[in-house]
């Protein structure tokens, strides 16, 4: 297939919840490329399907970036960690 290829694909809405900064890097990440969210997040999962990494060196440089701007410390080890808090109450963090 063609990088010019067009595929015609179904999209659909979905309510996914996702950590409040990891969402704020990406629609930065999003909107820095003139990208969708959506488009974002469909390129991310194919790379990581076929065990490939979605970024260039240049991409992860910016991302670092923005984690820092949005105060975002977490990484991969945080991967399947991750709790709610409580709605309503303050998310506690150790500095």
């Amino acid at each position: 297939m063609t990088d010019d290829a067009k595929l015609e694909v179904e999209r659909v809405q979905t309510g996914v919840r996702i950590e409040k900064r990891i969402l704020k890097v990406l629609k930065a990440f999003a909107e820095y490329h003139d990208m969708t969210l959506g488009d974002v997040l469909e390129g991310i999962v194919l790379h990581a399907f076929d065990g490939k990494t979605p970024f260039s060196s240049a991409s992860l440089e910016r991302i670092r970036e923005l984690k820092k701007f949005y105060d975002l410390d977490l990484d991969s080890s945080a991967s399947h960690r991750l709790k709610e808090i409580r709605a309503g109450s303050p998310r506690k963090r150790e500095k």
